[in-house]
């Protein structure tokens, strides 16, 4: 959906440009974190919240899985999907990360090509 909030966590400065731009080609309004307590800050003060969360899973205060459970245990952010956006391609890292309560796993590298299409059906209406 054409202007839709999506909230990217990474702390790697060059995935996060990526990722915003690609997104901000396809009319999303990303706001960005680069690390667990930005994320959570940026999810609860914000005016709108986001459609979609992309959760980088290695982050320098905490992990993504501990910002997951912060927001699925406030009502008011538990219904977000989060993706887990993860350098993490070992063999099942993606059943752990869907099993932890992840709506959705992409790995790192992400393909520029699919990359917003793999996210759609994932936002509120199916994007």
């Amino acid at each position: 959906m054409s202007g839709e909030v999506v909230l990217v966590v990474d702390d790697n400065d060059k995935n996060l440009k990526l990722t915003c731009d690609l997104l901000r080609l396809r009319s999303f309004r990303p706001v960005e974190a680069r690390n667990g307590a930005e994320a959570l800050g940026a999810v609860r003060t914000g005016d709108n919240p986001p459609a979609l969360v992309l959760m980088d899973v290695q982050l320098p205060d905490m992990d993504g899985s501990q910002v997951l459970q912060q927001l699925r245990a406030d009502p008011s952010t538990a219904s977000i999907p989060v993706v887990a956006l993860t350098a993490f391609a070992m063999k099942g890292d993606r059943e752990r990360l869907l099993a932890a309560g992840f709506d959705g796993y992409l790995s790192k590298p992400i393909d520029v090509r699919t990359f917003v299409d793999g996210l759609l059906p994932l936002l509120p209406n199916g994007g």
